[in-house]
């Protein structure tokens, strides 16, 4: 333990800084070149390090970062330099390389800024170089931060630091009374030696109260031995969705990050008052240890010292700890919202589409209708009307003459409702016309979320300009089946229902990450560069909106690409965006066989040589012989013809595997969307029912699963598997087809629980 606390000489601000066994950023001797070169090391080391990669493709990654290559590049085409490291953990370098960065800019700043008070020491200097984490390094500035009056810096401008000192020094003679006599002075304002004692134990309590060493300490005792208590802030009687946390209390260091975000969001409304509940005697010994030397003799300033232990505590410590452990629960709790939402939303955004259907959506709605759109198997508008077959109106008659004639004139395939307000009246009327159609229907409950923030967007304007936004959130509907990633491009990703209180999370992290996300599905998938709208080309690696912007009004001005070397033509869209975006762009029916596979251009004469000693030509890719190519494909050895072509093997084997299946959908491999033709309710369900319904959202504690009725069920965590399962994305994915158990139906809180064991 560190011996007890010293005053140093007072800075320019008036505060004084605290003789902390802190050390920092020394004077690094050499050039900055040199010192650059040793802080990139350290940094590259200790991602090594807490991410388990290998130094080497860690700095690779770095490196191929720095240089401005886009992460979808470096996992797809740069495996040979990565180590064949997938986009996951190339991510996670990236995010912990900006933090680390981050941190060693603030310690420079901050080296700076106590420089300048000329109170910097070696001891500051090495404890900065040292420390891990940005509240590290804001606890050791913090003695030295610019602050508002307080009671300490009154003191000190009334002369009583001294007095401090004698306190903090600990004598082993003389009385603290005696000692602050000389301290009286009415000219300012120390009337009594009480007062000027009170004085100088404010100081004494700010400092002990600054010190990143007490605070560090404070902190980590109150996560292990606090614990979160609420309770209701009016009538603990009143129905809300915070009752069960009326009075509630769960130790800091266990309760789950999203009942973190619940209590927040109670607390937000003005429904819960928190806090943090904690025994403040261990907290208190500890800071009178730390002002009195443990072991030490005792000393008559002893009892002033405890004096000012007690107000640090009650006053300062205390409360500032309370938010920082506060805010250290609502950091975590949010990463892993964005972590759960991030999974969800991917699994949403590669969900099959269903090719060559022509797609009846309807917007479900009451008093203002339902609105119809009907799209070709290519999302081509067709038609739009309105119908009334929900209350107040029930023109269920007219509604089904009308859409009969449209889906018979359109010759409609399938039918999509959005899951909204009036969802079940719109699905029972949609079962009930089924039998009366010619053609063989079915329908599919879609997850409307977010389709009016896109309806009313700048993208759905330009698109549709004559219709309304009812009608545009029809026709979203209807194009969500066909294909959900092109359509929900278009939407601001924390819009998307698919999360664990995304809205309560902070705009700017999750905004980033969830881009990240949608990124990653958009260049796994592959675009189809003569059809892709400009939201989804603004995802392909290297493309910036502006970019995909002019991609679209060159096709529109020339008409379709024919091969992707064209698009080097395009204004603003350089051999850098051509490099990282030409790989994920894909031309069915070009001038070109291989760009219609994920074959990057500058591999294109490594895989037409393959093709030539294999006795075949590039348009046998998608040609006839195609069948041929497929099957002796399956017999090269990989590692020898890479050597023999002289290519890396991971380069190789993408090129074999794009070779032997050009136009590739990665989504085709998930499981197809559930049709139905037929409606159940929850007044049908009983519990021991066995049914089969699709995975709509995944949280921390469940998940939820639609099985054909308004409300969708909870399979909770603990009835996932027979298996202990430590996060429910462990088991299911959103999109997931699941076959599950009905264990109860509260139809008074319109609550199923299934099962899944």
């Amino acid at each position: 333990m560190r011996e007890g606390l010293s005053i140093d000489k007072p800075h320019e601000h008036g505060e004084s800084g605290v003789a902390v066994n802190v050390g920092a950023m020394g004077d690094v001797p050499g050039d900055a070149g040199a010192a650059d070169a040793r802080i990139a090391a350290r940094i590259a080391t200790q991602i090594s390090q807490e991410l388990k990669i290998a130094r080497p493709k860690v700095e690779s990654v770095i490196r191929l970062l720095d240089e401005g290559n886009t992460i979808p590049f470096l996992a797809r085409y740069r495996k040979e330099q990565t180590g064949g490291l997938d986009e996951e953990a190339i991510r996670s370098i990236d995010e912990r390389l900006d933090y680390l960065r981050n941190l060693e800019t603030r310690k420079l700043e901050v080296v700076r800024l106590i420089d300048e008070q000329g109170v910097l020491t070696p001891e500051i200097r090495q404890s900065l170089e040292a420390a891990e984490t940005l509240q590290r390094v804001e606890d050791i500035y913090r003695p030295f931060r610019p602050k508002r009056r307080t009671r300490a810096s009154m003191a000190r401008e009334r002369g009583l630091e001294p007095l401090a000192q004698w306190l903090i020094s600990r004598p082993e003679d003389g009385y603290p009374v005696e000692e602050a006599h000389g301290y009286v002075n009415p000219e300012a304002e120390v009337n009594s030696p009480e007062e000027a004692l009170a004085g100088a134990r404010d100081i004494v309590a700010e400092m002990i109260a600054d010190d990143p060493e007490v605070r560090a300490w404070a902190r980590q005792w109150t996560t292990n031995h606090g614990q979160v208590r609420t309770e209701a802030t009016a009538d603990p009687e009143a129905r809300t969705p915070y009752e069960q946390y009326y009075d509630y209390s769960e130790p800091v260091s266990r309760i789950p990050p999203h009942r973190v975000l619940a209590i927040n969001r109670g607390e937000r409304e003005k429904t819960l008052r928190v806090r943090i509940a904690l025994e403040a005697e261990p907290i208190l010994a500890y800071l009178e240890r730390r002002l009195t030397r443990e072991g030490a003799e005792s000393s008559p300033a002893d009892s002033e010292l405890a004096l000012a232990a007690e107000d640090a505590y009650s006053r300062l410590l205390g409360p500032a700890v309370e938010r920082d452990v506060r805010n250290a629960l609502t950091e975590k709790a949010e990463q892993q919202a964005i972590k759960v939402f991030g999974a969800n939303l991917k699994a949403l955004l590669l969900t099959p589409p269903i090719r060559g259907k022509v797609v009846l959506g309807l917007d479900p709605a009451y008093r203002t209708g339902c609105k119809i759109a009907v799209v070709d198997a290519t999302g081509k508008l067709l038609e739009t009307a309105v119908v009334y077959p929900t209350p107040p109106q029930r023109r269920v008659d007219e509604a089904e003459r009308m859409l009969l004639q449209m889906i018979h004139r359109h010759e409609v395939d399938l039918i999509a409702i959005g899951n909204g307000t009036a969802s079940r009246e719109a699905e029972a009327f949609v079962a009930g016309l089924i039998p009366k159609s010619e053609r063989a229907l079915s329908y599919v409950v879609v997850n409307e979320a977010g389709a009016s923030v896109y309806s009313a967007s700048k993208v759905a304007r330009e698109e549709f300009p004559d219709l309304d936004v009812s009608e545009r959130s029809a026709v979203s509907i209807a194009r969500r089946l066909q294909d959900p990633l092109a359509e929900l491009v278009k939407i601001e990703p924390r819009s998307i229902g698919v999360g664990q209180y995304q809205h309560d999370v902070a705009g700017k992290e999750l905004t980033g990450i969830l881009s990240g996300v949608v990124e990653s599905a958009v260049n796994c998938v592959g675009v189809d560069l003569n059809t892709a709208s400009v939201p989804l080309l603004s995802y392909v690696a290297g493309i910036s909106p502006s970019v995909a912007s002019n991609i679209v009004a060159k096709r529109e001005s020339d008409g379709p690409f024919s091969k992707r070397r064209e698009l080097r033509s395009v204004s603003r869209l350089g051999p850098k965006t051509f490099q990282q975006c030409a790989g994920f762009l894909r031309v069915p029916g070009g001038e070109h066989p291989l760009d219609n596979t994920p074959i990057h251009p500058e591999s294109y004469s490594v895989a037409e040589r393959l093709l030539e000693e294999l006795g075949f030509s590039v348009e046998d890719v998608a040609g006839g012989k195609r069948a041929e190519l497929c099957g002796m494909l399956g017999t090269v050895d990989a590692r020898q013809w890479a050597q023999h072509l002289d290519v890396g093997l991971p380069t190789l084997e993408d090129i074999v595997e794009a070779l032997g299946r050009p136009g590739r959908d990665p989504r085709d491999e998930f499981p197809q969307p559930i049709l139905r033709k037929d409606v159940l309710t929850m007044d049908d369900l009983r519990p021991g029912m066995i049914l089969e319904g699709t995975v709509r959202n995944v949280v921390d504690f469940g998940a939820f699963v639609d099985i054909g009725v308004q409300q969708d069920g909870l399979v909770h965590i603990s009835e996932l598997s027979d298996r202990y399962v430590r996060h429910p994305l462990d088991e299911v994915s959103v999109g997931d087809i699941v076959q599950v158990r009905v264990l109860s139906v509260d139809l008074e809180r319109s609550r199923i629980a299934l099962s899944m064991r």
